[in-house]
């Protein structure tokens, strides 16, 4: 299943949206400020790799940050939120998720201690707060908070896909569909097709699911990164299911408005580990590499390293992930299952990869994502009945995963010997 990022990433586009409707004189591109009392700095913003800039974004980015700098000194709690979800912005765009998501934080707490906060300020303050965690994988507590917001204020779709995301990833599907026909129902956009279309799938609907995508990409606008973003997921769902070329040609299709944008070039070289050409993979990889700091890539990277028994070369980019998850971690972001899968695929060592995921387990049993993993590395260890029993769990939805069908094949032929 996708990484919770996509959709939480979507659905930070329509909270920055939701802020911009709410409030006509605030841009929809934020900055970073200075000092909001003399006592509370506030973190920076970074510099764009320039490959990155897209033209004149950064240099609107920029512009809004002197704004809101100004604004800020000056006491202006719009400001903080508009700067806060700048932050989540380029978090996505940059990479740079250990320096924002803090920081973004950080930001809304400040809105979120005062005592004279309007019902509006408050309803966005909590939605976009929800949305980070989300991004972090503190699903428990976003959905705390998004369950807040929806007090006060039942008719805003994007708060309704903060519950989507926060009921799929901790495993109440039901709540998850209610939660996204709602969104639908209220605002039928970009974000909102993407998590039918995500729903979709969890329910085997593979079909139905690139339907949907196909709606959301359809609903966007050329160019700008949240629509970048929807293409690349209608890319990873034909991917998935073995239509290369379809994928591919989304990809393209990205760089055609985005030349640079790193998540497309590194799902080019996805598409090339899969038909095993693994110097252009490498390639591929390593130019996204060079644009923005992404995990991701550098796993992937490590695959091509191992499938070609490159052992210094895999032994080096390990310790430079490990780093990176290190990071992650320190900035409040749960990586269990990042880690389960690094330690099950390219260390092979089981018993670390079952610990991470007994970890995230228990904070959330009933995700078919974490059974699946689950039922993998017990596979792995020979423990097939317990396999059987965790992706009996994973299969409640009747997803049509590769990888669980895949598993459901090993145990049954494990079984006939």
């Amino acid at each position: 299943m996708q990484n919770i990022n996509t959709f939480t990433i979507m659905l930070l586009c329509g909270l920055l949206l939701l802020n911009c409707e709410a409030t006509e004189q605030n841009p929809t591109l934020k900055s970073s400020l200075a000092i909001t009392s003399p006592t509370i700095a506030v973190p920076t913003l970074l510099q764009r790799h320039e490959r990155i800039q897209q033209g004149k974004e950064w240099e609107q980015v920029q512009n809004h940050y002197a704004n809101f700098k100004q604004k800020i000194t000056a006491g202006d709690q719009e400001a903080l939120l508009n700067l806060a979800q700048l932050f989540t912005q380029e978090a996505r765009v940059t990479g740079e998720h250990g320096h924002y998501y803090p920081a973004a934080l950080d930001l809304l707490e400040q809105i979120l201690k005062s005592k004279d906060l309007s019902k509006d300020l408050k309803f966005r303050t909590l939605s976009t707060k929800a949305g980070v965690q989300l991004s972090q994988h503190e699903f428990e507590e976003a959905l705390t908070i998004g369950e807040a917001a929806v007090q006060l204020n039942p008719y805003n779709a994007q708060i309704y896909g903060v519950l989507t995301d926060a009921y799929v990833e901790l495993g109440d599907y039901e709540k998850a569909v209610a939660a996204a026909d709602k969104m639908v129902q209220i605002r039928p956009d970009l974000r909102s097709y993407a998590r039918i279309s995500y729903l979709r799938e969890i329910y085997g609907d593979v079909e139905g699911a690139i339907e949907a995508m196909k709606m959301a990409v359809q609903a966007g606008f050329p160019g700008q990164e949240e629509m970048a973003w929807t293409q690349l997921e209608l890319g990873h769902l034909y991917a998935r299911y073995g239509q290369l070329e379809q994928a591919e040609q989304q990809y393209q299709a990205i760089l055609v408005n985005r030349p640079d944008y790193p998540f497309a070039i590194a799902a080019l070289g996805e598409i090339a580990m899969t038909r095993n050409e693994l110097q252009l993979a490498e390639n591929y990889l390593k130019e996204a590499m060079s644009i923005i700091p992404e995990v991701g890539y550098y796993e992937q990277l490590a695959r091509v390293y191992k499938k070609t028994n490159r052992t210094a070369e895999l032994n080096d980019i390990l310790k430079e992930i490990e780093v990176m998850l290190q990071d992650d971690v320190d900035s409040g972001h749960n990586m269990n299952l990042e880690y389960a899968a690094i330690y099950r695929d390219l260390y092979e060592d089981y018993d670390k990869a079952l610990a991470y995921t007994l970890t995230e387990y228990q904070k959330r049993p009933n995700n078919i994502d974490t059974n699946i993993m689950l039922a993998s590395i017990y596979a792995e260890k020979g423990q097939m009945e317990v396999a059987k029993k965790h992706l009996t769990q994973g299969s409640i939805t009747k997803a049509q995963y590769p990888e669980l069908l895949d598993l459901w094949v090993t145990l049954l032929s494990e079984k006939a010997h």
